[in-house]
């Protein structure tokens, strides 16, 4: 078996296109949720266990790095500083006051582990125990606990049923009710929001990212690490297409539709598989116009004439209903049809076809009578 080089193995926890969550030094649109936890700090109200929650991409893990090199600078100085020593062993992931749980990488597989296993918590094990007879803080950062299997998260339970003297576990969770309730109980949440269009400007042009912010945000629904994705896999001239697509509704364009749905086919690489991202615009485009026909056009818009078109095809609750059922139906068969290997342009076209058929709005039907 041949040994993968460190540097070549990818990190589970870091978004493509962005730096690891400990290389960022200002955690944006969350400044509640900072001060949450430094009152408790300074209050002598600090939790062993701290579970932070909110949609993926909104900066949770960027968080938990900014405590740990804050904690363990001595929760001085300014919030996550990143010019301290404690900060640069951190960085280069050296602190030994630190620990790390996240998805590990399989030499004999080749590839990262599909889930974080019981080893990786007992690891967390001897990190307390080895790491006691040093006194002083001890910080453990968990990324994500959802990729957790049984046997890791019951040994996670014990831990935290009876935690170690100067513990402090930081706990990233994208769907905290998928997590035992017993887990939940014993930790305080730390909930994270969306960020807004300003915000997302902000993070996007310190990345360097020159798209259009407001569209991505809206695209997004306000995750910084599906903004990302989304940048880095042209999903925002994806979406365009398929709105201009879909503004030839009633009659949809056959020829347009074939040249969407043949896109989706092509090889997935190291920018992302473009069926994958294929039906994520499809499923935005769904949601919104779901939405719209209950709350009207959203802004901002996603892409050029999105809210004409959603105003038009999407007008009542009735249109909403018809649109959100679509989104459901469409989005279980994706995951078939990946699972069983469906053609994806086949696939894709089945799906367009369907939705040209869907039921009128209430206020373009007949009247009774």
């Amino acid at each position: 078996m041949v040994k993968t080089d460190p540097d070549d193995i990818p990190e589970p926890d870091r978004v493509p296109g962005a730096p690891h969550p400990r290389h960022t030094d200002r955690v944006i649109g969350q400044d509640h949720a900072i001060a949450e936890f430094t009152e408790a700090a300074r209050g002598g109200r600090l939790h062993h266990a701290w579970l932070l929650t909110g949609p993926r991409g909104v900066g949770k893990a960027t968080l938990a790095w900014a405590i740990a090199r804050w904690m363990l600078a001595g929760a001085s100085g300014p919030f996550g500083a990143t010019d301290t020593r404690e900060a640069r062993r951190i960085a280069a992931l050296s602190e030994p006051r630190l620990h790390l749980v996240r998805r590990s990488w399989d030499d004999k597989a080749g590839r990262l582990s599909a889930q974080i296993t019981v080893d990786e918590i007992r690891r967390l094990l001897s990190f307390f125990h080895l790491s006691a007879a040093e006194g002083g803080r001890r910080i453990a950062i968990i990324d994500a606990a959802d990729d957790m299997n049984v046997a890791a998260a019951n040994a996670l339970l014990k831990v935290l049923e009876e935690p170690p003297a100067d513990a402090l576990i930081l706990i990233v969770a994208h769907q905290p009710a998928g997590l035992l309730p017993t887990i939940r109980s014993r930790c305080r949440t730390l909930r994270l929001s969306p960020l807004n269009p300003a915000q997302m400007g902000n993070v996007l042009s310190q990345l360097g990212i020159d798209e259009d912010a407001e569209a991505l945000a809206a695209l997004s629904d306000g995750s910084v690490g599906e903004a990302l994705r989304l940048a880095g896999q042209g999903g925002l001239d994806r979406y365009q297409q398929l709105v201009d697509l879909m503004a030839t509704l009633p009659r949809l364009d056959r020829p347009l539709a074939a040249t969407f749905a043949d896109a989706a086919a092509g090889r997935a690489g190291a920018d992302g598989d473009p069926f994958d991202l294929t039906m994520t615009v499809l499923d935005r485009f769904l949601a919104r116009t779901a939405r719209a026909g209950l709350m009207g056009a959203p802004l901002p818009q996603a892409a050029r004439g999105e809210g004409a078109l959603l105003a038009r095809i999407s007008p009542d609750d009735h249109a909403a209903r018809a649109w959100a059922d679509a989104q459901a139906r469409l989005s279980a068969r994706a995951r078939t049809g990946r699972a069983v290997n469906l053609d994806p342009s086949a696939l894709v076209m089945d799906m367009l076809l369907e939705l040209a058929h869907l039921p009128p709005a209430r206020s373009a039907l007949p009247a009774k009578g």
